[in-house]
Formats: structure tokens, C-alpha cells, sequence
């Protein structure tokens, strides 16, 4: 049974009102992937009653009305995505879809869902708290430099008026707050939940006080150590409390929340899911096709990646469920009429990290690492093998299961390091292609992109190569790659261009970086210093430098041949011309060191002109 999203189907259950309304930027999809219905789902085994306003019109002052007046709050998310990424390429266009819709139609949601969203709450019922979260929340707590805007924004909790923040992977957080403001408890007076932030008059004794709104918004220098006190408050062992001045108020933010364990983890995914989107919906919507068929195994992401947002809302601890969790999962997706014995991932932010813990005596409380991986893998990282691999073995036994792939991304560095699991992930899990994600190939860039060396990915391909060749199986590797990163020149990007061309790699698209908030990479893009060193960093700001890095790795395409010829030029580095662009398609010879490319078709055709842009 669906959880209500209409008055007709509360009153269905027999109730004359809601405890907590949840609003969301997403579809209604009852499945563990989506935050949104897991969260109610969560409250409604409480004993709450929970109904969800999904897409909700926010041109419309009675849609936030359609559920009734909740009894103790709202809680408002933007959806999966923070909502200006998914409304705006790397370039600021438009996007026409929306995975996360039905008939996959943009224009569901609103810009800065959040703040928006509040605000229609606030004005269909005025006494009536609100609770913000999800990722948009999340990473947009603390003043925060806004790519759309250009500008450092102040917190989201300002700008919505929301009387609550929470930020992470909910659970406990907004658990304990249900329950303690069903007893009687003004929200406003709750302010020692983990997992949240709160406006106040005054900056409690025991926060540490970041460089204020208006100072980081003028001093980026200031911003960059600001941003360094907050990235190194991440660690849920933590007591840290964190405030930050917003004109006459203070923003306050707890310590994080502390992860589940495996039994409460397991208790999540047993939840009663329907595993489909609302019997409502006409259209298909394909976030749902994507993921339907998928289990998530953990949470976290300990790779500590500077551009990466996951390791900011769900933490650096790995937390795994049981096998027995994860079998029933699959188990009970076996009933569905759509599910047709493929597992299409069993992963999560990273695949192979299921299992992995902490060695230390302390298990990492005292730990203030921002990476297990980087700069070298921790010594302390007990990385799982055997019950990862046995985890894989267990799911293909199933009678129910005719395929499970892992679908997930794949950390090569930490695979090197787990010979059985990656037997097995060769020998019965890869669906043809294997996602990896080298992200460059330049030292220098890979230390601010927190990634592992060149000669590691090589190290991989090799084995991975060797692997396939001894099982006779002919398996693809597909590598993640990124231009425009903090620190990326062109000549870095020809470089990784023949680095690919050396390894036999070809790429269809490339993931052109985009300074989402809360991140470090968006730290180093905003100022061009490293907050944790204090050294420039070139930033590539220009859309057209931003184009020609991303052509370079393209340059086995057609429709990208004049930008790679104007990229090479740009950066005197046409003598890497024969190397990078196929024979087929090279119709100029570089002049070393010339800047130019001489014509070598007919001669009543033009000479190409390139425009040199500058580095």
C-alpha cells in the first residue's frame, strides 16, 4: 500500500489528519533509493502518519493544502538532486528532461526547490513548522559559493526561513525530532539533535566560530579557511559544533550524526516498499527504470574525491548490510511481475567498499583524514574481500536470479587490494563494460582531485586485461574522465588525451566539471587556492577553454575535429596531432611550434583559421 499523497487516500485509512507532511522535488517512487519514501516509510514504522506532496505546484497555493494541515511539520526536500544541477548543464543551459519525472518532462520542479517550497508551506499554513534536508539542504547549510549565481550565498536555512535544518542521511536525526516535538516540544527549542542546524540570537559557548557570512562573501582567502574548519568537522566521532554569523544571527551546526549499524541498516531496507511509483502515474519515469531492478548493499564513501558530494551527505564510514538483508531484497523483488531474474546492480557510491571498516583501537574517532585512499591507502582500512566476494555468491545462487551485475562504479586502487572479489566480479558480474573512474591522468591534478596515480590505473587495466584474456571473456572498460576540474590546463588535457590513445581507451562522453555547492572542488574553483595547503590554483573559467579541454578527449569524433585542432594550437601542442586524431580524420598537418595547422586538402578550399586563445 502506497503511502498517502491525496486527501481521499488519507481518509481511506481512517485518519483525519497527518502527523508530518513530506514535500519533495521527485516523483513518488516507494523505493529504498529514493530518500524521500525511504525517510516516511521510516516514521510510518514509527507509529506516525506520513503522506507525501510529490511535484507539488508551487504556482498554486492550494496544492500544499491537498494533504491538509500536518499536526507537528513539514518536511521539504528538492528531490535527489540539488535542483539547480538538475535544472543546468556544466554551461548553464537548459536541460529539457527530468529523469526524475514522469515522461521524463523538465519543468516540474521549481529553481532552488527548496527555498521555494518553504516558502509555499509558510504561506498555505503559517503556524505550522518546517524541516528542510536532502541533498540540496545538505550542501548548502553554511554561506556557500552559488555557480549560477556567480556569488557566496548566504545558508539555505536563511534564505528558506525554515525553522530547522537537517543535513546527512536523515534517520535518527529526524526521528528523534518527530518524536520529541509529538511530546509537547516547541521545535524551536530543539536544538541539540545531531545531524542539524538552527538560526540563533547567539553563538552557544561551545561552537567554533567560522569567519562570518559577509566575510567570506568578500574575501575569498577568508572563504577557503573557512571552508577547511567545516571540511574537517565532517567526522560523526566529532563533538564539534560549528556557528557562522549571518548578519545579527548565527547560523549553529551540530555534529554529524552517527552512522547506523548493520542491524539498523537492515531494518531500513525491510521496510514495506512497493518497489514502484504511485499507481497514479501514467507515464514512465527513468530514474524508476534505471534503478528498479538494483540493491543498494551500503552507504559512504571513504575516497574522500574533492569533487564528489557523497562522502558530504552520507559520510566517509561504510555502512553495510548483512547478506541475509540483501538476499531477502532480492527475494522479495522476485514477486514483481516486472522483475525478470537480473539483478542490474548490487553496489552503492562504491561497489567494492561493501564491508570495509576501520582497523584502528579507536575505529577512526580521533581519525581526521579526509580520504582513506589518498594520498596512499590508510594502513588502519580493513578492506572487506572474502565477505564481498562471498556477498556476490550468495545473491547469484538464488533460483529466483538468472544475471546480478554491478553496475556501480568500481574503485581500481581498492581493488588491487581484493584478488577474490575481483575473480569473482570478473568472472560472473560485469555486463560487458566496467565503470571505473581514473578522472585524468596528471599528477599534479589527480592530488587535487584526491585521486589515485596514473601507474594504478595502468596497473588495473592490465590485470583487469589479463583477467578477461585467462576467463576468454571480452570486457570493456568504460573510464570516467573530467575536464574543466580546479587545476586542469589544456596541455593537461592533451596529455590525457594521449594517455588514453596509449592505453587503447576511447571515450563517447566526458563529465565537464560543474562547481556543485559544499564540495572542495568548488572551494578551489571560487578562490583558486587549495584551502588545505594555500596554494593557487588555475582555474579554467571561460566556456570556450572549458569546450576545447572537454573536445580532447573526444578527438576520435568528427564534430569534434575543428575544436581539438583549435585546442592543440591554442596551447602549442600541435606536434600532437598525429598522435591524438585518427589517421582517418586528419585532414591538416601540424607546423611545430607554428601555432597554426597547414591545409592539406584541395587547394580551391580555404585555409582553416584558427583564433589562439590564451592559456
Amino acid at each position: 500500500m502506497f503511502l498517502p499523497v491525496t486527501r481521499a487516500e488519507v481518509l481511506i485509512r481512517g485518519w483525519h489528519e497527518l502527523d508530518i507532511v513530506f514535500v519533495t522535488g521527485d516523483a513518488y517512487i516507494d523505493h529504498p533509493a529514493f530518500g524521500v519514501p525511504l525517510l516516511a516509510r521510516w516514521l510510518e514504522s514509527h507509529g506516525f502518519r506520513v503522506g507525501i506532496l510529490a511535484q507539488p505546484d508551487w504556482k498554486d497555493p492550494e496544492a500544499f493544502k491537498a494533504l491538509g494541515k500536518p499536526r507537528l511539520f513539514f518536511a521539504v526536500a528538492a528531490g535527489a538532486m540539488d535542483s539547480m544541477v538538475a535544472h543546468y548543464t556544466p554551461e548553464k543551459r537548459l536541460r529539457r528532461d527530468d529523469a526524475y519525472t514522469p515522461g521524463n518532462r523538465h519543468g516540474a520542479r521549481p529553481n532552488r526547490a527548496t527555498i521555494v517550497y518553504t516558502s509555499c508551506c509558510k504561506a498555505a499554513y503559517k503556524d505550522v513548522p518546517v524541516v528542510i534536508g536532502g541533498i540540496e539542504a545538505s550542501l548548502r547549510r553554511f554561506a556557500h559559493y552559488d555557480f549560477w549565481d556567480d556569488k557566496v550565498r548566504r545558508s539555505i536555512l536563511f534564505d528558506s526561513k525554515a525553522d530547522l535544518l537537517i543535513y546527512g542521511m536523515g534517520e535518527r536525526s529526524l526521528l528523534e525530532l518527530a518524536q520529541r516535538v509529538q511530546k509537547g516540544e516547541p521545535i524551536g527549542c530543539i536544538t541539540d539533535i545531531r545531524g542539524t542546524a538552527f538560526a540563533a540570537a547567539e553563538l552557544p559557548a561551545d561552537a567554533e566560530q567560522l569567519a562570518a557570512c559577509e566575510v567570506v562573501q568578500a574575501d575569498r582567502q577568508a572563504y577557503a579557511q573557512a571552508y577547511r574548519v567545516m571540511s574537517e568537522s565532517q567526522n560523526p566521532f566529532s563533538l564539534r559544533r560549528l556557528g557562522q554569523r549571518h548578519g545579527s544571527r548565527f547560523l549553529v551546526c551540530n555534529p554529524p550524526p552517527m552512522p547506523l549499524t548493520t542491524a539498523e541498516l537492515d531494518t531500513v531496507y525491510s521496510l514495506p516498499f512497493t518497489r514502484v511509483p504511485h499507481s497514479g502515474y501514467t507515464e514512465p519515469i527513468p530514474a524508476w527504470e534505471q534503478i528498479k531492478s538494483s540493491v543498494t548493499t551500503h552507504r559512504g564513501c571513504y575516497g574522500g574525491c574533492s569533487f564528489c558530494a557523497i562522502t558530504l551527505h552520507q559520510g566517509r564510514v561504510i555502512q553495510s548490510r548483512s547478506i541475509a538483508s540483501i538476499t531477502a531484497e532480492v527475494k522479495a523483488m522476485g514477486d514483481a511481475p516486472w522483475f525478470k531474474g537480473i539483478v542490474s546492480d548490487l553496489g552503492g557510491p562504491t561497489a567494492n567498499m561493501y564491508g570495509s571498516s576501520c582497523s584502528a583501537p579507536d575505529a577512526g574517532a580521533s581519525c581526521r583524514r579526509l580520504s582513506c585512499l589518498h594520498p596512499k591507502v590508510c594502513p588502519q582500512l580493513k578492506v572487506a574481500d572474502k565477505i564481498a566476494a562471498e556477498m556476490l555468491r550468495v545473491v547469484k545462487r538464488l533460483p529466483l536470479v538468472r544475471h546480478v551485475t554491478v553496475t556501480s562504479g568500481i574503485r581500481y586502487d581498492l581493488l588491487l587490494c581484493q584478488p577474490e572479489y575481483f575473480r569473482e566480479l570478473v568472472a560472473h558480474h560485469v555486463g560487458g563494460l566496467l565503470k571505473v573512474a581514473p578522472e585524468h591522468c596528471c599528477d599534479k591534478v589527480l592530488r587535487l582531485m584526491r585521486k589515485p596515480a596514473p601507474e594504478l590505473f595502468e596497473d588495473f587495466l592490465a590485470r583487469f586485461r589479463s583477467e578477461c584474456a585467462r576467463l576468454g571473456k571480452r570486457y570493456g572498460v568504460v573510464p570516467y574522465l573530467m575536464s574543466g576540474h580546479p587545476g586542469t590546463t589544456l596541455s593537461d588535457m592533451v596529455d590525457l588525451g594521449l594517455f588514453l590513445r596509449s592505453n587503447r581507451l576511447k571515450v563517447e562522453q566526458v563529465q565537464q566539471f560543474t562547481p556543485t555547492p559544499g564540495t572542495l572542488a568548488t572551494a578551489m574553483y571560487y578562490t583558486g587556492i587549495d584551502p588545505f595547503s594555500g596554494a593557487p590554483v588555475y582555474v579554467a573559467r571561460k566556456d570556450r577553454e572549458k569546450q576545447l579541454q572537454k573536445s580532447l578527449l573526444l578527438a576520435h569524433l568528427p564534430a569534434e575535429l575543428k575544436k581539438v585542432k583549435a585546442a592543440l594550437s591554442a596551447c602549442n601542442r600541435e606536434d600532437a596531432a598525429r598522435a591524438l586524431i585518427p589517421a582517418q580524420m586528419r585532414e591538416s598537418v601540424p607546423v611545430k611550434g607554428s601555432g597554426v595547422f597547414n591545409s592539406t586538402v584541395a587547394p580551391d578550399k580555404k585555409k582553416n583559421k584558427i583564433k589562439k586563445i590564451r592559456k
